[in-house]
């Protein structure tokens, strides 16, 4: 039977028996109710939602956005001469692209794409690859980026080749897999060599004058437009961030997951200097985005005491791993996280210009950095 799909613009026109069928929302990031909370914030976006149907039925999903970034974003990151640098951001008339993301622009790992269990995974997955093609062609947009996805998929993924893709690594995620016997933070710290364990404590002594809070809805409310920016300090201070995220967002997604969506906020003297945000998913804590304010990280310490945070709340909701996300991978490895690798695809929606563009893809270099074994 051929595999036909079928497009929705809207979450809440997609039936409750798709989702029922393939048996996916006990992952939250796949769920409606999370779906809706970006749609519903972030207007200027263009999200659509692809099922793959067999029989009516169906075995696949897939999540895309289109959103607009500029060219410079992205041409910094890869390695070129000056001249050629200047030929590509002529190519994209110097200014922006319209970006087709199939994937969750929001989220770092493989959230975007799922397929239902005992469904050939590579014949699936191109029909997927084919869905994403005729929303191209009704869209206008430059470029397709499909991500990202784990060592594991590749054997599906890398087809999309046959797509004319061309593949590239991105900044892995860095987990942290916690043990059961890891009661408190103590716990946790012992379990480290010396100097990372006087790294982490001094972390805390030097944030000491912060007083932290877990945030309401009301919250929320309150600090929205302080909390929005300074997550815009870390966006820039980021080499790439494809979109900026409404942090309506946070509120909506305090309503529907309650204490599942955590949001932490940092004072010094009653102003708020940064935050923290995090999901609980299944057996897993996935830190989101964070906010900095970056005149008083180095003298009190926000970034790591955050990060300090980060795996006691993982500990104290008995998580199994924490994925702190991707950036700044060389200080979250002293923390004992690993990196995760992740691939993502890409390619121009015209022939030609994909043909010069591919070359610049596969030579994106992800930063190195020094992997830390901090436990004894």
């Amino acid at each position: 039977m051929a595999l036909t799909s079928e497009i929705f613009q809207v979450v809440d026109d997609i039936p409750k028996s798709y989702w029922e069928t393939l048996n996916c929302t006990s992952n939250i990031y796949y769920s409606p109710e999370f779906l809706k909370t970006f749609e519903l914030a972030n207007t200027d976006i263009e999200f659509n939602y692809i099922f793959i149907l067999k029989d009516k039925e169906p075995v696949a999903f897939a999540n895309t956005q289109l959103v607009t970034i500029g060219i410079e974003t992205i041409t910094k990151n890869i390695r070129m001469s000056p001249r050629i640098r200047r030929i590509v951001n002529n190519m994209f008339c110097k200014n922006s692209i319209k970006v087709l993301f199939c994937g969750n622009v929001f989220l770092s790992g493989e959230y975007g794409t799922f397929l239902k269990e005992g469904e050939p995974k590579v014949e699936t997955f191109g029909a997927i690859a084919k869905a994403v093609k005729k929303l191209y062609r009704c869209r206008r947009l430059h470029t397709i980026f499909i991500k990202d996805f784990e060592n594991e998929s590749l054997y599906i993924t890398d087809h999309l080749k046959s797509f004319d893709y061309a593949s590239m690594h991105v900044e892995p995620n860095m987990i942290i897999y916690l043990k059961p016997e890891w009661q408190s933070f103590s716990d946790y710290t012992d379990a480290l060599k010396s100097k990372y364990r006087v790294k982490a404590n001094r972390a805390d002594a030097k944030s000491e004058a912060l007083e932290s809070k877990i945030f309401t809805v009301e919250d929320i409310k309150k600090h929205k437009n302080e909390l929005q920016a300074l997550y815009q300090n870390t966006i820039d201070n980021a080499d790439f961030n494809a979109q900026i995220l409404n942090l309506d967002t946070y509120i909506h997604l305090k309503n529907t997951f309650k204490e599942k969506f955590i949001v932490k906020g940092y004072f010094l003297s009653g102003q708020l200097v940064g935050f923290l945000s995090a999901m609980q998913n299944g057996s897993n804590l996935d830190a989101h985005f964070i906010g900095i304010d970056y005149e008083n990280n180095k003298e009190y310490g926000i970034y790591p005491r955050i990060l300090n945070d980060y795996v006691r709340i993982g500990i104290a909701t008995e998580s199994k791993q924490i994925n702190l996300g991707r950036t700044a991978s060389e200080i979250k490895s002293t923390l004992g996280a690993q990196p995760k690798t992740l691939t993502c695809y890409c390619k121009h929606k015209h022939f030609l210009p994909n043909q010069i563009l591919k070359p610049f893809v596969k030579n994106v270099q992800i930063k190195s950095f020094k992997q830390h074994q901090p436990f004894k």
